[in-house]
């Protein structure tokens, strides 16, 4: 387990100093590069823009610029926002709250309901529910995220009134009831995509474990089908289902960056797309690799989860 981990964790390094790469050279190769956002003001000079770029750094080669980058990140800083001059730190931690709320309750109702499509599914095939949960699969992962948000605020928010359309919680009112009423719809809307992918992945598994001898022999020796489901088959089936759990995280981010921006979320999806609107590369560079870090670390997660649940699996 411990070469294992150590394996992993300096692939992992490698993995995020190249992501790191990419993302710097691609940011600051845009146009307009990290100074268009001032060159919007009228009264910027050029004499002030070459003073502005020499007092951040900018005008060094781009290879210099990355080290100075990744050694002060080392060190825990990890630059300051052209926005506001707040610690990109601090700018991700007001806006992560919001978003591990939103994808942890997301998910959370993604996996239960899923998994049980999936069983239910896998258990009754070429039913009128193995057929409804199959159209719906494909119509919900045909469909972009943010149709269903727009669909919704449509429907609950303005015709019904059942809930807001926006926002995290009420001006004046911080209760929790009043948290979980704005969280209804966004992560319902995040979720639908998930519970499809689950529901397809689980009802695979499921029917790959129930052909299996170990399931046919557990009949035979009398035990009740809701036994052999319950101890031989779920618990088989889910084992897959512990990567594809590490492997949605990026969707997820990815997902919620939609949500977010369609339900006026105050996550880290929207302060994404804030950022880049305004040029503020430091907090870009931020979100992208906590998001990475985020990624990979899901992914060892899965895979020792898996060692762990599964006596099959040995980790050299």
């Amino acid at each position: 387990m411990l070469v294992f981990l150590l394996n992993r964790l300096w692939q992992s390094v490698i993995l995020l100093l190249i992501v790191s790469i990419i993302g710097f050279t691609i940011l600051n190769l845009m146009p307009g590069g990290p100074l268009a956002q001032f060159a919007l003001d009228p009264g910027m000079t050029q004499a002030d823009m070459d003073r502005l770029a020499e007092q951040m750094g900018l005008n060094r080669p781009l290879p210099v610029q990355y080290f100075d980058w990744l050694m002060r990140m080392l060190q825990g800083d990890w630059g300051t926002s052209f926005r506001d001059g707040v610690p990109v730190l601090d700018v991700i931690g007001r806006h992560l709250f919001a978003t591990l709320l939103l994808m942890g309750s997301s998910t959370v109702i993604a996996i239960a309901i899923g998994t049980w499509i999936g069983i239910r599914g896998a258990t009754h095939r070429y039913s009128m529910f193995d057929y409804s949960a199959t159209v719906g699969a494909m119509v919900a992962l045909s469909i972009p995220t943010f149709w269903f948000g727009l669909v919704g605020i449509y429907v609950f928010s303005l015709r019904l009134g059942w809930v807001p359309a926006g926002n995290m919680y009420t001006i004046g009112d911080g209760s929790v009831l009043n948290y979980l009423h704005h969280l209804i719809l966004p992560s319902i809307v995040l979720s639908l995509v998930n519970v499809a992918v689950w529901s397809r992945y689980m009802r695979s598994a499921t029917l790959d474990v129930i052909n299996q001898d170990f399931v046919k022999t557990a009949r035979a020796k009398g035990l009740t089908e809701r036994r052999v489901l319950m101890k031989h088959v779920v618990g088989n089936a889910l084992l897959p289902m512990i990567t594809l759990a590490g492997m949605q995280l990026p969707s997820i981010l990815g997902g919620a960056l939609v949500t977010e921006t369609v339900f006026t979320w105050p996550g880290m999806g929207r302060l994404f797309l804030d950022s880049l609107g305004y040029s503020d590369y430091p907090v870009v560079m931020g979100i992208l690799m906590f998001s990475a870090f985020l990624t990979v670390l899901g992914n060892l997660i899965a895979d020792v989860v898996i060692a762990m649940v599964d006596p099959r699996i040995r980790l050299g």
